[in-house]
């Protein structure tokens, strides 16, 4: 008696519609999981802007966003020694207020990042988040020309319009400005310091950016659906917004979307 099988036909139609299934399943599983990713990055922003409010509550001014100290925090310094700055930066300032956390390990780290430098990725201040330079100040900077971002940082009885000021967001490197944003910034960045590379990601002007290699998909392409990053605010609440929305453009000698957004006064 002879045994059914399949031809030959019906096992390539078998492959076909098996074929035809995962290219219609893979792009759908890919975008769940880009939205999952989102999702926990803007639990990680919340938990960070609720860190950086209750410092700002108990110590009646926001942390720094950097500043020099002559013993490592922790036993160690952030970031890598060989191009960061060493000192205290604000997540050392915050790390206490969101120790109750269960995922106190992975806050810090932004799931949706793409970094494809090694040295980059394993660096805690690279391609996370970043606090706002015009609230959390630097307590001295090596650039004179940013006299702007250095000095004490803002309480929030110095920010007039905290609903609509940024706090905390998406970043290329762990302290942003406004002229990371900008068109034309004041003065030109340039990756030789690691800390102009800062962008924010899925920004449109960051293709013209000189960025340092491993950092172009995160800065061009962007981290979440539809080129958004999770912002939190000085007020505590977190919204996602456009990338584009953060930008600021040079209009003459004013700068368009400066103010209250980046710069609270």
């Amino acid at each position: 008696m002879r045994r059914p099988c399949f031809t030959l036909i019906e096992l390539l139609v078998a492959i076909a519609m098996i074929a035809l299934l995962l290219a219609i399943i893979i792009p759908v599983l890919n975008s769940v999981r880009r939205r999952t990713r989102a999702l926990a990055c803007s639990s990680n922003i919340r938990a960070l802007t609720l860190g950086l409010i209750m410092y700002e509550n108990k110590n009646e001014a926001f942390p720094y966003g950097f500043t020099h100290t002559v013993t490592p925090p922790s036993g160690h310094y952030a970031g890598d020694p060989t191009q960061d700055r060493m000192g205290c930066w604000w997540l050392n300032f915050v790390e206490e207020y969101i120790k109750k956390s269960d995922r106190k390990t992975t806050v810090f780290n932004c799931p949706s990042k793409m970094l494809h430098n090694p040295q980059l990725k394993e660096n805690i201040l690279c391609g996370n988040y970043g606090v706002n330079l015009s609230i959390c100040k630097n307590s001295n900077d090596i650039k004179s020309k940013e006299k702007e971002f250095v000095g004490a940082p803002l309480g929030d009885e110095d920010i007039p319009q905290p609903s609509r000021t940024l706090l905390i967001v998406d970043s290329g490197y762990s302290i942003i400005s406004w002229w990371h944003a900008a068109d034309v910034p004041p003065v030109s960045l340039n990756k030789s310091n690691i800390e102009d590379t800062a962008y924010v990601p899925g920004l449109k002007i960051n293709k013209d950016r000189d960025l340092k290699p491993g950092q172009d998909q995160d800065a061009k392409d962007g981290r979440h659906p539809n080129k958004t990053v999770n912002v939190g605010f000085v007020d505590g609440h977190v919204a996602r917004k456009k990338a584009d929305d953060l930008f600021v453009e040079k209009n003459g000698n004013e700068y368009k979307n400066k103010t209250p957004l980046w710069s609270p006064k």
